[in-house]
């Protein structure tokens, strides 16, 4: 809830008591031809004294005691809530400048040139002019990554890796990759056109379904060579499923086509029993929505409509954005949505890859988990002190072996 307070030096005693020694998202306000001051912080209180309050003598700390007249500041109850909205409030204040301010660094994506005649892949931090032909996975946690999982994707598929545009001619000599077969040559017509079509729309089908449509193609393969009594063959078959499950740890779970990376995530607000739920379509946020749970009980509406009123409204947007006509006034539109698409994923990416996380994520499949969400709001609810330490996994980690030293208690004996 964004609060307003009026400021005046002769009375900074009572405005600093009025405001919270809590997280929050700031903005000063003096002279309205001037600049704000935006920032973010873990005490409101004790910041504000800091800009606000007597300065201290021979001290070069900033001082805005003389010139701000008004305060706007909206508590927060977590750290992504405060970047989120700190990332609102400096790309509308500071339009040319919010990028550096915030020291923004997009999310490293996988590219697949769909609009060339012979498609390839790349990693990219730019989503380009046809992003409605072209096709992003990500975002991953660093470049590297993106190269690593890309990379040993590409290791069974014949798909080119060069960079060239192609104009298939017999008397090119190819490269060391057609060489090796690990590529169907378009350089020098080695497949048709076709054939290598249809190689890219393997690749597509395992990007969008975790690499369950190639296990599924191997896994069969072995089986056919042990039904022939071919062991020596299906031994090899079986390696090369090893090697797919070591590219697919490289894969963390919210790489995923970003047309298709539909999700919400859930963190704790400032206000008691609330929780904000921040929906994302596309790999875009949508506004906050803030479930006040100590409301609920004398409304109508039940958390779960409330949630499913907030995250279809939200489909059904999406699904008009996804017209014919809007996509192509889309693929049109100026490069700033494209911008703020990336910068929408940096958020993501910088929140679900920190360490620690704090809230939850659930991704919709074929369906949003309300269930999951409620019980995921009960966890994030509990006090602190009483919550699962790790609170950002939807799932529950498994038993874990014990330490090499460590003693293995006696399950006969209860613990002391």
């Amino acid at each position: 809830m964004l609060t307003t307070l009026d400021f005046a030096p002769a009375n900074d005693a009572e405005t600093f008591a009025h405001v919270p020694a809590a997280p929050a998202v700031f903005l000063l306000r003096g002279d309205p031809t001037g600049e704000p001051y935006v920032s973010k912080t873990a005490n409101l209180r004790q910041r504000l004294k800091r800009l606000l309050g007597p300065p201290a003598e021979n001290s070069k700390r900033l001082n805005l005691r003389d010139r701000v007249t008004h305060i706007e500041y909206h508590a927060t109850g977590s750290d992504f809530e405060s970047g989120f909205l700190l990332y609102q409030l400096l790309r509308e204040h500071f339009p040319r400048t919010y990028g550096n301010r915030l020291r923004l660094r997009f999310a490293a994506l996988i590219k697949l040139h769909l609009e060339n005649d012979y498609p390839r892949a790349s990693i990219t931090t730019r989503l380009g002019r046809s992003i409605g032909r072209s096709l992003y996975y990500g975002p991953f946690p660093s470049r590297a990554a993106a190269e690593k999982f890309a990379n040993d994707s590409l290791d069974f598929f014949k798909m080119r890796r060069c960079v060239d545009d192609l104009h298939p001619d017999p008397a090119f000599p190819g490269c060391i990759y057609s060489e090796m077969k690990m590529c169907l040559a378009p350089c020098f017509a080695g497949c048709s056109k076709q054939e290598y079509d249809d190689e890219v729309h393997r690749l597509v089908q395992f990007l969008d379904t975790d690499g369950n449509s190639l296990r599924a193609a191997i896994e069969l393969e072995r089986e056919k060579a042990s039904d022939d009594l071919d062991f020596e063959r299906a031994a090899t078959i079986h390696k090369r499923i090893e090697k797919l499950d070591d590219a697919l740890r490289g894969k963390p779970d919210l790489a995923r086509r970003i047309q298709d990376l539909n999700a919400v995530i859930l963190q704790r607000c400032a206000e008691d029993q609330t929780i904000a739920a921040f929906a994302i379509r596309g790999g875009r946020f949508s506004d906050p929505c803030y479930i006040r749970f100590a409301e609920i009980a004398g409304q109508p509406r039940s958390a779960e409509q409330i949630f499913r009123d907030y995250l279809e409204s939200n489909a059904i947007a999406d699904a008009n954005a996804a017209s014919p006509t809007t996509v192509a006034l889309a693929s049109a539109a100026p490069s700033a949505s494209r911008i703020e698409l990336g910068e929408h994923l940096w958020l993501l990416a910088r929140w679900y890859y920190s360490n620690p996380r704090e809230g939850e994520i659930f991704f919709r499949e074929k369906d949003w988990p309300y269930r999951k969400i409620l019980r995921a709001c009960s966890r994030l609810l509990l006090p602190k002190d009483s919550a699962p330490a790790a609170t950002a996994k939807t799932e529950t980690p498994g038993p874990q072996p014990p330490q090499p030293g460590a003693r293995t208690p006696d399950p006969g004996k209860s613990p002391q």
